[in-house]
């Protein structure tokens, strides 16, 4: 009994002497008891955090980096797909614009007559012109291939005239006046044709 009284007192000697040494007089500024001579609150002590803890803001930040990663590849897609979508209507717009071109050559390769098509002019025109349709093909713009007797189709034809010809079915392409074009699976310019029955 008298050696725990005696370490009692040994242990409150020790931590008076302690005080006497602490700047912040036994207080620390955060609140907390002295426990070093330097004032410092004695961190080895502390009870370490939870591991439920570490494990759930773990879990949140691997799934906020989940959630910004598929952000992030849905934005490279969106991207991709709308520079083709913009790449195509622009080359559309182009080729628009290029169609009277070709129907003006193939008008004047078709008014020569026969003795003219040996000369180099012509044969040049229609160079010009064989070439302009390839690079277009090249890029996706090609002719709608429509000829008498087909069936007509509101989805590549625009009818400009109706006739009555008993050598034709009902609704029958009779004559194509213009021809139509598309790109890809768009129709740029319809086929312009008569319409028999």
């Amino acid at each position: 009994m008298k050696a725990k009284q005696h370490n009692k007192e040994e242990a409150n000697d020790m931590s008076e002497k302690m005080q006497d040494n602490c700047e912040c007089n036994g207080h620390c500024a955060c609140g907390d008891d002295c426990t070093c001579e330097t004032g410092m609150p004695n961190v080895l002590d502390a009870p370490p955090p939870a591991a439920a803890d570490f494990e759930a803001r773990y879990h949140e930040a691997q799934d906020r980096y989940q959630r910004t990663l598929a952000e992030f590849d849905n934005f490279r897609k969106r991207s991709i797909k709308e520079k083709a979508a913009q790449y195509d209507e622009g080359l559309r717009a182009a080729a628009e614009n290029l169609l009277p071109v070709i129907d003006n050559f193939e008008r004047a390769m078709a008014a020569q007559d026969e003795d003219a098509q040996a000369d180099t002019f012509y044969q040049g025109i229609a160079l010009i012109a064989r070439q302009l349709l390839q690079t277009l093909e090249g890029l996706g713009i090609t002719p709608i291939l429509t000829q008498s007797g087909d069936e007509f189709d509101t989805h590549i034809h625009h009818a400009v005239a109706h006739i009555e010809d008993d050598s034709f079915g009902p609704n029958q392409v009779a004559e194509v006046l213009q021809k139509g074009y598309q790109h890809k699976d768009k129709v740029l310019r319809h086929c312009m044709v008569k319409v028999a029955n």
